[in-house]
Order: structure tokens, then sequence, then C-alpha cells
């Protein structure tokens, strides 16, 4: 009897390992930080704070400037590819850009942090996916940010106006499908040349993706803004399907 005991302890043993090996895994985000041009001294701290999001809200953060890491078995792995700043052109061989391509059109998702915009002018397939590309940008200074869907995840409890220092990108070849969260109030600070449609944060559905890209995030101080990273985190959560 004892015998018998021991083999049936020892067989819900091995049933309960086989199940923990099947747990649930946490959702993951890949940031990709490439620089090929101007490289922002705040992707350190970005990195940071997405980690530390992370560990807050059930997700981890893998990182890589490698454009190796762009495979079709590699990217499956993650929820959201998140571009922090990246600079640069051609970064990416044809291998690359489809399985980039094939992981959007199979419900991936795409954050793009300020620079996001700022690079792969040569492939519009990409410029349509982040949504706009950056033309030039005045000196850094405060600005009125006018909320125009506080219903999004990535506006949801921010102030309106929100008023909020950092390098305001002027912008060209806006892809007119984009759903503007934040317009940037030209009015509140010199060097705006977009007028009075300027968005500065956007979501967008492309090609079964799901797309989000903030403007914001140029200074390392922003990296420590509780209202830019709630805003920030939304626009994740909002990428990953949360």
């Amino acid at each position: 009897m004892k015998s018998l005991y021991r083999i049936l302890i020892a067989v819900l043993a091995l049933q309960f390992i086989s199940l923990a090996g099947f747990a649930k895994k946490p959702a993951k985000v890949l940031i990709f930080s490439i620089t090929k041009g101007y490289r922002h001294k705040s992707i350190g701290d970005g990195i940071s704070a997405i980690k530390k999001l992370g560990e807050k809200n059930s997700f981890l953060a893998d990182t890589t400037e490698n454009p190796a890491a762009f495979t079709a078995k590699n990217l499956k792995r993650y929820k959201a590819i998140v571009f922090l700043s990246p600079t640069g052109d051609d970064f990416f061989t044809d291998s690359q850009k489809k399985a980039f391509q094939d992981y959007i059109h199979t419900g991936g998702g795409f954050v793009g942090i300020h620079a996001a915009t700022d690079c792969l002018f040569n492939w519009e397939w990409y410029g349509k996916l982040v949504g706009a590309y950056f033309i030039n940008h005045p000196k850094i200074q405060q600005a009125s940010l006018n909320i125009l869907d506080g219903g999004h995840a990535a506006t949801r409890g921010l102030p309106n106006p929100w008023i909020h220092t950092d390098e305001w990108y002027n912008f060209k070849s806006i892809n007119p499908s984009i759903k503007v969260l934040i317009n940037l109030d030209e009015g509140s600070y010199t060097g705006g040349t977009n007028g009075s449609s300027h968005p500065i944060a956007w979501y967008h559905d492309f090609e079964g993706g799901r797309v989000f890209y903030t403007g914001l995030g140029h200074t390392a101080e922003a990296y420590s803004d509780e209202m830019f990273l709630k805003h920030l985190l939304g626009g994740i959560k909002y990428a990953m399907g949360l």
C-alpha cells in the first residue's frame, strides 16, 4: 500500500512539473535602438524606464541594436516592437524587411518613440507604418499639447492641455489614416511649421497590426516624468493588445 501511495505521489509530482512547464510566460516587447545617424543621449534612460514599466505591468523587455534580430522566428516571441529613437537609413536587408512586414501582417504591435520618424526614409512602407517622417525641429522648449482623444490608453488621465517640455518635431508625409491623439499647439512655442493641425502622438491599425507613435521622448528627463510614462505605458499596452 505504501509503495502504491509513493507511486501515486510521484505521478502527481510529474504532472505538476509538466503543467508548470506550460505555465503562461510573461508577454515580451523588443526595444530596437540602432543609430546610424544622430544618437540620442536619452536612449539608455528610455530602455531603463521601459524595463521598469514592464516589471510593474507584467511584461518583459529585451533590447537590441542589431537588425539581424528581425527574423520571423525571433519576432514571433514579442507582442510589440519598440523603436526607441533609431536613426539612419537602409539598415535592414530585404529578408529583414519581409520579416518585419510579416510580423505586422500577423497582428504584431509597433511603438515608435521620438526619432522613430527620423529613420528609414527610403522605405515607403515604413513611413506609412510609423505615420509620418521628421523634417526638422526648433530648440527644446515648453509647449501646450491638446488632447483630442482622452479615451485612449495613451491619453487617459493626462491633463488637457498638457504642458510639457521636449524637442518638437515638424513632420512631412503624414499618413492620412492615422488617428491623432494629441495635437501640438504651435501658438504655445516657437518653430512649428505644420500649422493648426500638428499631430504629435497618434495610433492606427495598419495592415493587420497595431501602431502607436509619440513624438515626445527626446530628453532624459522625460523618462522620469510621471505624465510621459503614463502616456508611454498606455501606448505600449495598446500596441501589445492588452
